[in-house]
């Protein structure tokens, strides 16, 4: 069964249309047409204390032999310097309404400890806390999306946590601050109410979990008038619209966004999802089906909130999103540690597409997770670290962050397994201030390469330059013998004549092109 014309619209620009199925696939670029701005945190990440994120990941001491600064290593941080990232949203996640802050303040050797029973029943030594992440913050010149406590803490707890963050008063709350080593306040934009409220965080009902909102909101206060803070509502996982509606119903003047997540296993099915290394086609064909069902669950979400906010005023924080697969072999199944491979470049790539092409609602995305977790950027070994597929996508996608939607039209070929088909061809454009015009393109089809003829309505370009990645099979990834497999390189595929611009793309592959 073919897929109906709605998932079609998958991999063009909301501003898009399309028509039939074409022989090759076609696009037209309005450059004298204005979309929406893709918001920069929409190219966010995710840390939580699972697993080998935070401790190994990030965190290895300083004292450690691995080179580090004050305690987080060098090589990850350089490698994440270079994403440009907007945003980092911390300490959970499921473990974020279990985590109590006050346990990771003071003298590192007296934090009390505590068994993160989400993940795996280990011991948190509480050795990486509010200054270690907001030290992080700082290097990576990044925003701060901190999770609070409701689903185990208190309005309390949430409170003076703020408070000990953002406050420059001379109160008790920020002089405990200052005399662990903190003088002046932090900045921090983003504070998330809760997470997972109708699961891991209390098993809330959505009109419960409104009236908590209401409370614990309150009590967020702006301490710093100049840099409020943008508060965010849990919000509803996968195609639950229900709790959307409630929550725009009861809270939605009092929030400026509201979180969705949405995951994408091969099978769906979370008791066996699937191989992140060894699969056929067939889950190659299912994962890209199932991570395209971001559009459709982000366009129903959207209508809802529309209904409610049509000056589209909340944000949409799709907060959680990515692969998940069954973790690697001989590692620990709550540690959620998988392999990355060229599929998961895909995945990105296609997720990223959609979200520019909802970029006036969607003001928030974040990859779970950063490092050693699902869909990582980087995977580390003891000393030894490596950039996955994914991270690179990142890297070549950064030139959308902050760029203006340029309106396309795409008229793809369908790629086809069994009874099924999904678009051969996704696409997305932006233009950055400077007037230089980014394309991005994916071709999802594992065997044929596609001629993609762009026309150039309302675009001058005398140059086309390119990068590409790709690999010679669906299932190649980097080790830690060979971390540099799977690489951006150079692309010479793309060529203009006039106002036509002629783009050969390789079979399942990543493109960027700056015109």
């Amino acid at each position: 069964m073919k897929f109906p014309r709605l998932f079609l619209l998958l991999g063009s620009l909301a501003l898009s249309t399309f028509t039939g199925r074409a022989a090759e696939a076609t696009l037209t670029l309005h450059g004298d047409q204005t979309g929406p701005v893709i918001s920069p945190e929409i190219y966010g990440h995710f840390a939580e204390h699972l697993g080998r994120c935070i401790y190994e990941g990030i965190w290895v001491g300083p004292d450690s032999d691995i080179p580090n600064t004050r305690g987080m290593r060098n090589d990850v941080l350089h490698a994440l310097q270079a994403l440009d990232i907007p945003v980092l949203r911390w300490p959970g996640g499921c473990f974020a309404d279990e985590y109590h802050w006050r346990d990771g303040i003071g003298p590192r050797e007296k934090r009390p400890a505590m068994i993160n029973t989400h993940w795996g029943g280990v011991v948190e030594s509480n050795h990486f806390g509010t200054h270690e992440f907001m030290d992080l913050v700082e290097l990576l010149d990044t925003e701060a999306y901190i999770s609070g406590n409701v689903g185990s803490g208190t309005v309390q707890e949430m409170m003076e946590w703020v408070e000990y963050l953002t406050s420059d008063a001379d109160s008790p709350i920020a002089n405990q601050r200052r005399a662990n080593g903190r003088d002046r306040a932090w900045k921090v934009r983003y504070f998330g109410v809760g997470n997972e409220s109708w699961g891991c965080g209390g098993s809330m009902t959505p009109e419960y979990y409104s009236d908590l909102f209401r409370r614990y909101n309150t009590f967020v206060k702006n301490y710093d008038r100049a840099n409020p803070i943008y508060r965010i509502a849990c919000g509803a996982s996968g195609t639950d619209y229900h709790w959307t509606e409630t929550l725009m119903g009861k809270v939605g003047h009092r929030m400026d966004g509201l979180s969705l997540h949405w995951y994408t296993l091969p099978t769906g099915n979370w008791s066996d999802k699937g191989s992140a290394t060894v699969f056929a086609e067939d889950q190659w064909f299912s994962t890209l089906r199932q991570t395209l069902r971001m559009d459709e669950i982000v366009t129903q979400h959207s209508a809802i909130m529309d209904a409610h906010d049509p000056d589209k005023k909340i944000g949409l924080i799709v907060d959680e999103w990515g692969t998940w697969y069954d973790v690697e072999p001989g590692t620990g199944p709550g540690f959620l540690y998988q392999q990355n491979t060229l599929r998961d470049a895909i995945v990105a790539g296609l997720n990223f597409h959609i979200f520019h092409a909802h970029a006036d609602r969607i003001h928030m995305a974040n990859i779970a997770q950063m490092i050693n977790v699902l869909q990582a950027m980087i995977l580390t070994d003891g000393p030894r670290m490596l950039r996955t597929p994914t991270y690179h996508v990142f890297e070549m996608f950064k030139v959308h962050q902050g760029a203006t939607v340029v309106p396309l039209e795409l008229d793809p070929p369908d790629y086809t397994h069994g009874d099924a088909s999904i678009p051969a061809v996704s696409a997305s454009a932006s233009r950055r201030d400077d007037g230089t015009l980014h394309l991005s393109l994916v071709n999802t089809d594992p065997h044929h390469a596609q001629t993609v003829s762009c026309t150039l309505d309302g675009v001058t370009a005398t140059t086309v330059r390119g990068r590409i990645l790709t690999a010679p099979s669906m299932h190649t990834h980097n080790t830690f013998d060979a971390p540099d497999t799977v690489v951006p390189v150079a692309f010479t595929g793309a060529s203009l004549d006039g106002n036509t611009l002629t783009v050969a793309l390789p079979a399942m592959s990543v493109v960027m092109l700056s015109l």
